[in-house]
């Protein structure tokens, strides 16, 4: 069993009932879900050992959202419940070529006031053998951009293998630093990248020609860099896309089979599925089988509702090798 740390922001997450609209709803489903939770829950259900790093308030819904994470098999004793409030976000599931919206309600947040500093560091890393990051987190505030920063100095000064997925969002980032001020150091502490082109545009606030040519620069940049990884996603509507997912190497590429994905479920949370089966892939599998689970996983998630994809390991590797894709199992 391996053990692997995540960190970020959990959520209440808010939607109406279906594909109806926000001003046609007298309900609202309930979820609890962030990215790097989303993905520490999915290893977790594949049986390792996953523990979580995030703040949540001291009220009711801050201890559900910790039983929530109990319930998907995450570690939560090192994550306090503090003064503030639980961030949430609103979702409007999209169909056919209508889109999805999503809302977010999350400022002053307990997590995005949280510093970190009483963190018991050899603790939460004793053991440990990968540590998981998203660009989400150090777009929040001062604190979480300081807090990530410290999470991976700390990763780094055990050899724990650090993944990042730099994931830019524009409408998060509002405390008075730019991405370019705050990533470039996260990303000198990290060994694998998620990203595509417009996130490393975005992050170290260069005018990339391509993928191709931001692949070779950032090869050059970071010579602690492992891997870099990318999906290619074609949405032909809200319920149909494509998608293929690619490993790079500093010598060799991987590329995973393309995945038809008609009359999707649920969107939300595909990445972090993705994500989740890569950091599985990489600590048990070769890369080119790795980017194939990774795919799989991902593919997965688009026909299971809610934030967190809630599949055994075998669903996962019967997928990637092209076995039991819709039977029946009985």
């Amino acid at each position: 069993m391996k053990k692997i740390i995540t960190l970020g922001e959990v959520m209440l997450r808010l939607s109406p009932p279906g594909n109806q609209r926000f001003f046609q709803a007298q309900s609202l489903d309930v979820e609890f879900g962030g990215s790097e939770a989303n993905v520490g829950a999915a290893i977790a259900y594949w049986g390792e050992h996953v523990a979580h790093l995030t703040a949540f308030p001291d009220s009711e819904i801050g201890w559900a959202a910790s039983g929530q994470l109990r319930k998907n098999g995450i570690d939560t004793q090192f994550i306090p419940h503090i003064p503030g409030r639980m961030g949430i976000y609103f979702l409007e599931n999209g169909a056919m070529q209508r889109s999805s919206q999503v809302i977010y309600d999350r400022a002053g947040s307990a997590f995005a006031g949280f510093d970190g500093k009483d963190l018991d560091w050899d603790a939460i890393f004793e053991g440990a053998s990968w540590f998981h990051w998203s660009g989400i987190s150090p777009a929040l505030s001062k604190e979480c951009a300081d807090l990530t920063l410290k999470a991976l100095q700390e990763a780094q000064k055990r050899g724990v293998t650090v993944s990042g997925d730099l994931n830019y969002r524009s409408n998060l980032w509002k405390f008075g630093k730019e991405p370019h001020e705050v990533m470039p150091a996260l990303m000198e502490l990290t060994n694998v990248f998620i990203a595509g082109t417009r996130d490393f545009k975005q992050c170290l606030n260069e005018d990339f020609k391509n993928f191709e040519d931001a692949r070779q620069k950032v090869f050059e940049r970071y010579p602690q860099l492992q891997y870099l990884v990318k999906t290619d996603r074609e949405s032909h509507s809200s319920s149909h896309n494509t998608m293929t997912a690619f490993l790079y190497g500093r010598d060799e590429t991987y590329s995973s089979r393309s995945y038809d994905l008609t009359h999707i479920v649920d969107r939300v949370g595909t990445g972090d599925a993705f994500a989740g089966g890569l950091i599985y892939g990489l600590l048990h599998m070769k890369p080119n089988e790795a980017i194939e689970f990774a795919m799989a996983a991902g593919a997965i998630k688009h026909s299971v509702p809610g934030d967190v994809l809630l599949c055994s390991l075998q669903e996962v590797k019967d997928l990637a090798s092209g076995e039991a894709v819709g039977k029946i199992k009985r």
